[in-house]
């Protein structure tokens, strides 16, 4: 692999990998640098045999991910908010595609891309100071992509209430509704994630990548098809 400018790789003896957002954002914002970086990576990744977990984070605790470079946002029109789009798809695909189990560490806000980079993960593991929103609406355009893969976690009612109005919610609301299989005290979070993945390395390495793989076979059809159409309905609000 290519030595990392926007990210941190550390691969321990286990064959648990860990890539970091270090982008020197706050909020580990995702640009467009961040997310070809972090594509290639996933897809490098995949590739090793050695692997047999993966856990995506961001850097400090103020955030996983706070979402799109709004910077970047404001600056596109129609085929260049296209590009993007696809961009974060790809970044988003390359994770729900990797072979072995993928465990996002979720501290402070995730936010947008955020919340739909860790739908797109197995697991989910937050602490009690997370809070989470979509709030494309509030900007002016709507929430695209992996967006498509809540309702299937927190249910539609639930999506339609975040999707629509924009607004917060905390990380007892996440783990009630389902977003978040664990919510435990921030200075617990890395144990809790830990105690997930010897659960996961006691397990065979061949049935864990088979039984993945039979997990995202097992997924409904109509998920491929709104990923694709919605990229292009994000272009047309830059109209």
């Amino acid at each position: 692999m290519t030595p990392l400018q926007h990210l941190q790789l550390q691969q321990d003896a286990r064959g648990v990998a860990t890539l970091q957002i270090a982008n020197g954002t706050a909020l580990n914002i995702l640009d467009t640098p961040t997310i070809l970086e972090f594509t290639q990576a996933l897809r490098s990744l995949a590739r090793d045999p050695g692997v047999r977990a993966l856990v995506l984070r961001g850097s400090g605790d103020k955030a996983f991910v706070g979402g799109a470079n709004i910077h970047e946002l404001v600056k596109l029109d129609p085929d260049s908010a296209v590009a993007f789009i696809t961009r974060l798809h790809d970044l988003c695909e390359a994770v729900r595609d990797f072979p072995v189990p993928t465990v996002a560490r979720m501290a402070g806000w995730c936010m947008g891309g955020g919340m739909e980079l860790a739908a797109a993960c197995d697991i989910r593991i937050g602490s009690s100071a997370s809070h989470f929103s979509m709030p494309e609406v509030r900007i002016g355009i709507p929430s695209v992509i992996h967006a498509n893969l809540l309702a299937r976690l927190i249910g539609e009612g639930h999506t339609r209430w975040l999707l629509l109005t924009g607004a917060s919610i905390d990380s007892e609301k996440a783990e009630r509704w389902g977003y978040l299989n664990e919510r435990v005290a921030p200075e617990a979070l890395d144990e809790a994630i830990d105690a997930t993945l010897r659960e996961i390395l006691a397990n065979g390495p061949a049935s864990v990548r088979a039984q993945k793989a039979l997990l995202r076979a097992w997924e409904a059809p109509h998920l491929e098809r709104g990923l694709k159409e919605s990229i292009a309905v994000f272009g047309q609000s830059y109209a």
